[in-house]
């Protein structure tokens, strides 16, 4: 499906892909991200399935050794065929499982299509509208993709390729629940202005209907990456919504705790067993990742991301952003 590498272009720390030796015996080839200034991961790769730049982005899609095929975007892992269930599960299911009936479901990038896929697996679900901004990553993902053929293919799902701001001040219609499904907020990348206090109180509040929710992956939250953004994210939108509930899970492939927050203007007021006869009433098929206990679970912190989100007094504004580490093209 791809070819495999055969140059080498990580010099001085930038992302790419390398040549490293395997026990002096062998050479493979691997793709670095450096996540930090002195901290880099390796991937083993099998090929490289499609390799460029659009627009807005820079983006890979590889076929790696052990995650399985996966989804880089300016140099950062977005997703792996292996694990990207634990990432989408839970950035998707507790907004839809905490909302009393949802019918209507906005997703802000998505472009992989996974995110669809799990908000499809809802009963209740009418119309989902999935708006990416970049054609290239949507056109190589429902290529590649095979997971999400049916999600691409359902007559439910409304494709729009445009900027998700744009796009939602433009339509009439509001839903129950309005996802986040973007990039890192990088410097230079296309999504910083998504998360912003005047986007969030001007756009996607006035879009949510009756006992609406909105959700968004929020970056990273393990107990040394955690005030990069997450907090942050969690603190801003605390200005603009009444309850706000922060959760986390681990993610293999990007080696480190991840971080979702859901917003809404009615409490989420559901237990352990709640949850779980929602997720037998309401979805088609199985969870792999979630239940009640451990979506409960994972809304509570260790102490010191606790007291960072309580501490924690920046907002985001279009002038005053905090980024992940790396750049974008946009």
């Amino acid at each position: 499906m791809g070819e495999a590498v055969d140059d080498v272009f990580v010099t001085n720390g930038s992302n790419g892909w390398a040549n490293h030796p395997m026990n002096g015996l062998e050479k493979c080839e691997w793709f670095e991200e450096e996540v930090d200034e002195n901290l880099k991961l390796c991937y083993a790769l099998n090929s490289v399935l499609h390799r460029g730049s659009s627009s807005y982005q820079d983006i890979a899609l590889l076929d790696t050794k052990h995650f399985g095929k996966a989804l880089v975007i300016d140099g950062k892992m977005q997703s792996t065929e292996m694990d990207e269930f634990i990432y989408h599960e839970c950035l998707i299911h507790p907004a839809l499982l905490f909302h009393p009936n949802p019918k209507t479901v906005f997703i802000m990038g998505g472009g992989e299509g996974s995110a669809a896929r799990e908000v499809l697996k809802h009963k209740s679900i009418q119309c989902v509208v999935m708006c990416d901004i970049d054609q290239e990553v949507v056109d190589f993902c429902r290529r590649y993709l095979t997971a999400n053929y049916n999600a691409f293919a359902s007559d439910k799902l409304c494709l729009v390729i445009n900027d998700a701001k744009a796009e939602l001040e433009k339509r009439q219609e509001k839903y129950d629940v309005i996802i986040g499904d973007l990039s890192d907020p990088v410097e230079g990348g296309p999504c910083y202005q998504l998360y912003t206090k005047s986007f969030y109180e001007n756009v996607v509040k006035s879009k949510l209907n009756y006992r609406g929710i909105f959700v968004t992956q929020a970056g990273p939250a393990g107990v040394f990456t955690h005030k990069e953004v997450f907090t942050s994210i969690h603190n801003t939108l605390k200005q603009v919504f009444t309850y706000v509930k922060a959760y986390t899970a681990h993610i293999p492939s990007f080696v480190d705790t991840w971080g979702w927050i859901m917003a809404s203007d009615h409490p989420f007021s559901l237990n352990a067993e709640e949850i779980d006869q929602r997720i037998t009433d309401r979805i088609k098929g199985e969870l792999l990742y979630l239940n009640g206990d451990s979506l409960i679970s994972a809304t509570t912190m260790n102490k010191a991301v606790q007291e960072s989100l309580a501490k924690e007094t920046h907002v985001y504004t279009e002038d005053n952003a905090r980024f992940i580490y790396g750049h974008g093209i946009g």
